[in-house]
This record gives C-alpha cells, structure tokens and sequence, in this order.
C-alpha cells in the first residue's frame, strides 16, 4: 500500500519570489505568503429531451494575493504611476517553492501581466508587531519552468 510519506509535505517557507517590474528583477524579501488561483467560468448547457443541466467551460478567471511586510516600495510606486500618467503597469512574479527534505523536487511557476486589483497605501496598528498588507492581483497566462515530480515513496 501506497501513501504520502511526511517528508514529502512541502514546507511553506521553503521557497522564493521574484517580480520583475520594467525589466528590473526585485527579490520578494517581504513575502509572507502567496496565493494563486485559477477558476473556471461555466455556463448552463441545456438540451431538449433531458432535465440535465450541464456545465460548459467557458473561460478562466486568473486572481491571486499576496501578504507581504508593509514597507516594500514596488506596489506603491505603481499606484503613483498610474495616478499620474493613467497607465498601470504590468509586471511579472516567478514563484519557486523548493523543499530541500522532499523528494518531489523544485515547481518554478512564472505569473505573466500581473496588475494590481487592490493595495494598500497606508497602515498604522498600535496591537501589531509587524505591519502586513494584502495585495490582490489578476494576471492572463501562467508557465511552469519545472514541474515537481511523484514521491519516490509513491514511484516518483
């Protein structure tokens, strides 16, 4: 019998981010925690002769968010771009995670035309010991530069 050894959990702090803004490369140092999700768009598909109602996809929504520490430049600089010239700019983050103890190996997924949807510009918390902000995203194409492979536990 088969089954997911501990080993191969992938730790959440094994890992990095990268962004690249105008051609520049900035190192996500302040990153928490990051998420991405893609969600299916569906359509009702009816036809005579049966009360079935089945689902067509019909496209993909592509959103995400990121905590990071308050206190990283990028995001804000965009803001005041946009505000001045009414052009957002688009950017582009690679998340690796890479858990050295797991023998599922290294996953490297590249986000393309990342615009910010919501940010935070100010923050102050008397009850905090670290300042944190959400930032939310959508972006239009995804690539994965390495795949993570089967457990070995599991014929990987």
């Amino acid at each position: 019998m088969s089954f997911l050894l501990e080993r191969d959990a992938l730790n959440g702090k094994a890992g990095s981010g990268f962004m690249t803004i105008d051609g520049e490369n900035h190192e996500m140092f302040g990153l928490k925690k990051f998420d991405s999700n893609a969600e299916f768009q569906e359509s009702d598909f009816k036809v005579v002769g049966t009360r079935l109602v089945q689902k067509k996809t019909t496209g993909v929504s592509l959103t995400g968010s990121m905590t990071i520490y308050y206190g990283t430049p990028h995001f804000l600089r965009m803001l005041q771009d946009y505000l001045k010239t009414g052009k957002l700019p688009y950017f582009t983050i690679q998340i690796t995670n890479d858990d050295p103890s797991s023998t599922v190996g290294t996953q490297t997924v590249v986000f393309y035309n990342v615009k910010l949807q919501k940010l935070p510009i100010s923050s102050l918390d008397a009850d905090a010991d670290f300042l944190e902000m959400e930032v939310g995203f959508s972006y239009t194409n995804i690539e994965v530069l390495n795949w993570f492979k089967d457990p070995e536990q599991l014929g990987g």
